[in-house]
């Protein structure tokens, strides 16, 4: 039986509901961030695993399956600077943000700072909140907003592909160009940023392999085989048609 939780709802109060109104064998966490475990240990009397749980790896005694956020970001905002960028906008989530959010911020801050460059809070625009978080129309908002504000910029991270959808129309929109005016990347490796225009360089999340590797792992903590275990995926940088190289 599957259950949806919505990213509004307390993902915690749903799993102990579950556990209590249905016959389970296991549970996985599926995205979102951890809220509450010790709820979660006192409550959830069965097996479970996070997966692409947002987290700093400090959470202790449990199965958990991620890819690192903040090292992810480092990595394609490090690409950026390779690229010859200096001057780096961020779409991040929004303000209240503290999982996925956060952490693909701090990556951000990180990488800009071992290369040397000035952190810049102007360049740092949050999406709002009276709009879908990770959507295109706010992606579309925000980057109208960013394009608006005066302030200089020659690329821009935005941490989910699909606002990255809504950026890119907010640039056309202003009579830019991709990769020309502003060079544009993503996160998450969506299938649909190859027939974006230009195609979207991104970080590929291993989706399947993770979700995969989930349940193989759940079905061996049922059966007593393991526990405690933490497995960790690497993203891969997919370089696509939409960052400029200005090294040059």
């Amino acid at each position: 039986t599957l259950k949806e939780i919505s990213w509004d709802d307390n993902n915690t109060t749903q799993a102990v509901e579950m556990v209590k109104s249905q016959r389970l064998k296991g549970l996985i966490f599926l995205g979102g961030m951890i809220e509450d475990l010790d709820k979660i240990r006192k409550h959830v009397d069965i097996p479970y695993v996070f997966c692409t749980v947002a987290t700093d790896f400090n959470v202790p005694d449990c199965n958990l399956i991620a890819i690192d956020d903040e090292k992810e970001s480092y990595k394609i905002v490090d690409y950026l600077i390779k690229k010859g960028h200096r001057k780096i906008a961020i779409i991040a989530g929004q303000k209240c943000d503290f999982a996925v959010g956060r952490l693909r911020l701090t990556g951000y801050k990180r990488a800009l700072e071992a290369n040397g460059i000035e952190y810049n809070p102007a360049l740092v625009a949050f999406q709002r909140d009276d709009l879908p978080d990770y959507s295109s129309e706010n992606g579309y908002a925000v980057m109208k907003e960013l394009l608006e504000s005066g302030e200089e910029f020659t690329a821009v991270y935005v941490v989910s592909d699909l606002t990255a959808f809504g950026a890119y129309k907010a640039i056309y929109d202003a009579g830019k160009k991709i990769p020309d005016d502003y060079s544009v990347v993503g996160f998450d490796g969506i299938e649909m940023t190859k027939y974006m225009y230009p195609a979207l360089t991104t970080i590929r999340q291993p989706a399947a392999e993770m979700i995969k590797c989930a349940i193989e792992l759940l079905t061996k903590a049922i059966a007593g085989e393991v526990d405690n275990r933490r497995i960790v995926f690497d993203a891969e940088l997919i370089e696509q048609d939409s960052v400029k190289d200005i090294t040059s």
